[in-house]
């Protein structure tokens, strides 16, 4: 193809984000894969009017789906008219990282479809709760890949505490469970996805809420009322040196309950605090923030089981598009 130029110094997505600030990340939704894969043909046909008979639609139609690609992603990809068509240089780039990623969904496709025949007609997924409004969360979209891939089976999900959840998997009562898991259990294989950041908060009633954060400390916590979770009581318990929480919880609703009532202190992940807005407060984030490690976790013989094997192939695939810069 003569019209695109080889760079290789242009070919990485760490390449795409030196022409500018680097921007949230963009899910890749599958009305997106199908523009995608029209923007390929017409690069590869070296124009709008040469990949017309290919792609069997419309002069305008083209022209319109390769806008609508661009200002999905909020990028010139090429010129096009009576200079003829040529890339840009963010072009050149998207080109090739379209062609990573369809090429990783192909050869995702071949190899969950070789394994049809042999699926069993059940999964049994475990979830710990409120998860929904993370951004890196690939549920949804793992879930997107597997009933395409894997249409007939039944999905049972069901949403316990992290302890709770390995015991289940352990007990062989579900296939696999995804959270973040403070005990690693003997025996079973754990998969990284992606990070959830957490800070402690208080709410709009809380004493701390107008303290500078240069004023609070480890010792000023201390002299509050503390939540602990009940699945990672001994993390919070430890990180203030105190004797016993003064409450006790084991799911995000209730600790947010607790602090939204302006007595207690509690952790929550910044995403989940995100939908309370301006009613509550990160207290110190440069002290008390930490990393939630999400992963899946699966007995040993996740690859011999076919079902429990694609759809964790979906969830990594999920979660890479994802964190994708």
């Amino acid at each position: 193809m003569t019209q695109r130029r080889e760079t290789q110094s242009r070919s990485t997505p760490a390449a795409l984000s030196r022409r500018g600030k680097a921007r949230t990340p963009i899910p890749v939704e599958s009305a997106d894969i199908r523009l995608i894969r029209i923007f390929l043909r017409v690069v590869e046909a070296g124009g709008l009017s040469a990949a017309q008979s290919e792609l069997n639609l419309a002069l305008s139609s083209i022209s319109e789906k390769i806008s609508a690609l661009e200002a999905r992603y909020g990028l010139k990809l090429c010129k096009r008219g009576r200079g003829g068509f040529a890339l840009t240089p963010a072009g050149e780039d998207f080109y090739k990282e379209a062609q990573r990623l369809l090429g990783t969904l192909d050869q995702f496709s071949s190899r969950v479809s070789a394994l049809g025949a042999q699926m069993p007609r059940s999964l049994s997924i475990g979830l710990v709760d409120n998860t929904i409004s993370d951004p890196l969360c690939p549920i949804s979209r793992a879930v997107a890949l597997f009933a395409e891939l894997a249409p007939h089976v039944h999905l049972e999900i069901i949403t316990l505490s992290p302890g709770e959840l390995l015991r289940e998997v352990i007990g062989q009562k579900v296939d696999l469970a995804v959270g973040s898991f403070p005990r690693a259990a003997m025996g079973l294989d754990y998969l990284s996805l992606h990070d959830e950041r957490h800070n402690i908060y208080c709410a709009t009633d809380h004493p701390l809420f107008d303290l500078p954060d240069d004023q609070i400390g480890i010792d000023t916590i201390r002299e509050h009322r503390i939540i602990a979770r009940s699945y990672w009581a001994s993390r919070d318990i430890r990180v203030f040196a105190i004797a016993a929480p003064h409450a006790t919880v084991s799911n995000m609703e209730a600790e947010a309950h607790l602090i939204l009532s302006g007595t207690y202190l509690g952790y929550l992940p910044d995403h989940y605090a995100a939908q309370f807005g301006d009613q509550l407060r990160k207290i110190r984030p440069d002290l008390f923030s930490y990393v939630a490690k999400f992963q899946v976790a699966t007995r040993q013989d996740w690859q011999s089981r076919h079902a429990t094997r694609a759809f964790i192939e979906a969830l990594q695939q999920a979660s890479n598009e994802l964190r994708r810069p």
